[in-house]
C-alpha cells in the first residue's frame, strides 16, 4: 500500500531536505500543499489529517498547532521542532539511543525528531551513563560546531550574500552565550541527567556538517576506567547500529585532524574517542542536516512504515558477521 506523507512546512531548510531524499519513492505519495494555500489553515488542516504521516518542519508554536489540527483523525506525526522532544507521550527519535528503541518509534503515534547537537551529545554521555561510569550529577561540558544550515534562512542569507545587511564575516563565531541552548533540556531529559551540562555551541562558515565533543577527565568517573575501557562501552553500544560507527582507537590515533564535513550528505554518525588513560574527548561526527535533522526524519519515517526494523537488524548482523 502506498503511504500519503505530507511535509508540513516543506519549504524550509529541513522541509526541502526531506522531500529530496523521499522524492521518486514509490512505496510513497507525498502530499503537498499549493503556493496559494501555504497559510490556508483549513487547507493545511486537511492535508494532516488525509495523511498516513505527517512531518512536521515548523516553529515550535506551528508545530503544536498542526498536532491539534489533527487530532483525531489518527495522523501519526514526526516533529522536527523542539516541541515535544521532553513529552513522555512522544518517542524520542534516536533510534540508536538504546537496544530496541527501534522498534518503539517503529510502534509510535508520535516521533519527537532529536536536534542536531543533542543527537551527538546523546550518543556519546547515554552509553557511558547507562554503564554506570558517568553519574546522573556529572558536571558535563559539551563543545560543537556547526554548519550554517543549521540557523534557518536568515542566517544562511547572511553567511552566503556577501553584501547583505548583517552580513557575517568571520570564519567561525560562538553564540548562546548565557548557555541557554534550546538543546540542553532534551540532553538532560534523554540522558537522564540531574545536573545542567555546560554546552558551548558555535558556528563555522561551512553549509553541513558537525562536531559535537564531551571532553572527560577519567579520573573523575566512577571506577576511574581507562580510555580502552570507555571506547569499548560504546563499542559495544553500538554494535549492532547500522548508522552510527565506533571508530577504532588505531583509527583515531592516526589522525591529526578531523572535519566537521566529513559525513556530509549520509545519515551516518561516527564516534570518536581520543586522548589517553588520564584525558579522553569523546567526538561525534555527523552531517547537521542528515542524521542531525532531514536524515534521522526518514530514518524515522522508514520505521513507522515498517521498512527498516528488521531490514536494519539484518543489515547490522551482517555487518558483524
Amino acid at each position: 500500500m502506498t503511504a500519503k506523507i505530507f511535509i508540513d512546512g516543506e519549504h524550509g531548510t529541513t522541509g526541502l531536505q526531506i522531500g529530496a531524499r523521499l522524492a521518486g519513492r514509490a512505496d510513497l505519495r507525498l502530499l503537498s500543499l499549493a503556493p496559494e494555500d501555504r497559510r490556508n489553515v483549513d487547507a493545511r488542516a486537511g492535508l494532516l489529517r488525509e495523511a498516513d504521516i505527517a512531518v512536521l518542519c515548523l516553529p515550535d508554536d506551528a508545530a503544536r498547532q498542526s498536532v491539534e489540527l489533527a487530532k483525531g483523525a489518527g495522523t501519526r506525526m514526526i516533529d522536527a521542532s523542539t516541541a515535544h522532544r521532553t513529552d513522555p507521550d512522544w518517542a524520542f527519535g534516536f533510534p540508536e539511543m538504546t537496544p530496541g528503541h527501534d522498534r518503539v518509534i517503529a510502534n509510535a503515534q508520535y516521533v519527537s525528531n532529536p536536534g542536531c547537537y543533542s543527537t551527538g551529545a546523546i550518543a556519546l554521555i547515554k552509553p557511558l551513563i547507562d554503564a554506570g561510569v558517568v553519574p546522573t550529577d556529572y558536571p558535563l561540558i559539551i563543545n560543537g560546531v556547526s554548519g550554517y544550515t543549521g540557523g534557518g534562512k536568515g542566517l544562511i542569507a547572511r553567511m552566503e550574500d556577501e553584501t547583505a545587511e548583517g552580513h557575517i564575516g568571520s570564519v567561525m563565531y560562538a553564540y548562546a552565550l548565557s548557555l541557554g541552548h534550546k538543546h540542553v533540556p532534551e540532553i538532560m531529559s534523554r540522558c537522564g541527567l540531574s545536573k545542567r551540562p555546560l554546552f558551548t555551541p558555535s558556528v563555522g562558515r561551512f553549509r553541513q556538517g558537525m562536531l559535537v565533543q564531551v571532553p572527560l577527565h577519567l579520573s573523575t568517573l566512577t571506577g576511574n576506567p581507562s580510555r580502552a575501557a570507555v571506547h569499548g562501552m560504546l563499542a559495544e553500544h553500538y554494535a549492532d547500529a547500522v548508522f552510527v560507527r565506533v571508530a577504532g582507537l588505531d583509527e583515531a590515533d592516526r589522525l591529526e585532524r578531523l572535519d566537521p564535513e566529513g559525513l556530509v550528505g549520509t545519515n551516518d554518525m561516527r564516534l570518536y574517542v581520543f586522548g589517553n588513560d588520564e584525558q579522553v574527548n569523546l567526538v561525534a561526527q555527523l552531517d547537521n542536516l542528515g542524521k542531525g535533522a532531514s536524515g534521522a526524519a526518514v530514518q524515522n519515517l522508514d520505521l513507522m512504515l515498517g521498512a527498516a526494523v528488521e531490514d536494519a537488524h539484518a543489515e547490522a548482523a551482517l555487518a558483524v558477521g
